[in-house]
Parts: structure tokens; C-alpha cells; sequence
């Protein structure tokens, strides 16, 4: 790829982000000229191979996400969940706990993938698209942790009556926002699960970030 076309993939890109920046208002082609920097005709001539697949949709001079994004959309959780598989499968035997792979939409953190230990004689029965508010449970409250700050957070009894909970944010992979845990009819030791729940979460940013 030359370096033109380079630089006109990331302007697009650049561009495609400014509208979903938007959220739910329409962009304008002059405020999206202003936040990628550049002309209003550079804006007109981007959008055309962006709205021909779909991934905009303009009315005059307002820009939207087109749906061509769901389409897009509905390959990353399969892919996210399998490369989550074996590092959850890991950690659920390690802890002898039901893991799971939890992601953010909006303010609701949602299970994409969950494993059970194969040695416990219980464990949580926690289903893949399971929902819960951000500001309850482990998984959602560990999306909330900033860089920096605590590395985990472990919750007791949030979600279901004497089940804990801990979990730690996936960092370093943009525009993803989870967080992996594990959740247990038993108390949890919180200083011992609480690295290895970490170490799953840092094994995954790996895994990712090679298929980046």
C-alpha cells in the first residue's frame, strides 16, 4: 500500500469515527470536515466508498452510521468468544469457578462467553447473554476501574443472593470495553483469584492484539 493510500484509509477511518462520535445526532459534513481536519470536498470524496458499503448512510448533508455496520457487528462477538474460550477454560479449572467474558453496550454489561469448571460438584449456572447495569456485579463494575487504579474488584452477593464475583478489565484493545471474571456459590478468595483473573484478562489483550 502506498503511503497515499495510507493515509487516505486512516482519513477514512478518522472519518468513520467522527460520525459514530456523533452518537445519536446526525454529523454535518462541516463538523465532520472540522474533526478530521480536513476539506469539505476530502469529506464529500470519503464518504462515497463508505456509503457504497453501506457503512454511512447520508441524507443532503447529514451523515449516520448505516447498517452495513451490523453486519460488520455481528462477526466480532463470535470471534471474541472463541478466542476467549480457551483462556476461560483455563482460569475456570485454575479457580473452580464458572469464567466468563463480559462486554459493555452502553451501561449494560452483557456475557459473551461463559465456562464451567469439569471438577466442581457446584458452580454458578451463568448464561451466555446474561444482562446486568455496569454499576452492579464485578464484571460491569471492573469496566469501570481506570488505568492505573485498582487492577480487580470483587463483589459479594450483587447480582444473585451469596454468589461472589470477581473480575478484571480487559485493557489495550481499542474501542473494546469487557472485563473477565469468574463468579462463585462459594466465597472467593479475592487476593488469590484476583491475579490469576487479571492474568486471564491480560492473556486475552495478547490474543487480540495478535490478531490486530
Amino acid at each position: 500500500m502506498s503511503r497515499e493510500s495510507s493515509l487516505t484509509l486512516d482519513r477514512g477511518l478518522a472519518l468513520l469515527q467522527a460520525v459514530a462520535d456523533a452518537g445519536g445526532e446526525a454529523a454535518t459534513i462541516s463538523e465532520l470536515a472540522v474533526s478530521i481536519g480536513a476539506s469539505r470536498a476530502a469529506v464529500y470524496r470519503l464518504l462515497v466508498p463508505l456509503s457504497d458499503r453501506g457503512l454511512v448512510w447520508r441524507d443532503g448533508s447529514k451523515v449516520r452510521l448505516g447498517v452495513g455496520l451490523l453486519r460488520l457487528a455481528a462477526q466480532v462477538l463470535p470471534q471474541l468468544r472463541q478466542a476467549a474460550q480457551p483462556i476461560l477454560r483455563d482460569l475456570a479449572e485454575a479457580v473452580g469457578a464458572t469464567s466468563h467474558l463480559s462486554v459493555a453496550e452502553g451501561d449494560i454489561a452483557q456475557a459473551i462467553a461463559v465456562v464451567e469448571p469439569t471438577w466442581t460438584s457446584f458452580h454458578v449456572g451463568y448464561r451466555v447473554g446474561s444482562r446486568h447495569p455496569i454499576g452492579r456485579g464485578a464484571a460491569g463494575k471492573a469496566m469501570t476501574l481506570r488505568p492505573g487504579g485498582r487492577e480487580w474488584v470483587s463483589t459479594t452477593g450483587e447480582l444473585q443472593s451469596g454468589a461472589s464475583g470477581v473480575a478484571a478489565p480487559v485493557r489495550g484493545v481499542p474501542g473494546l470495553r469487557a472485563s473477565v471474571g469468574v463468579v462463585s456459590l462459594s466465597a472467593l478468595v479475592a487476593d488469590e483469584v484476583g491475579p490469576r483473573v487479571v492474568a486471564a484478562a491480560t492473556a486475552l489483550t495478547g490474543t487480540l492484539g495478535r490478531d490486530r
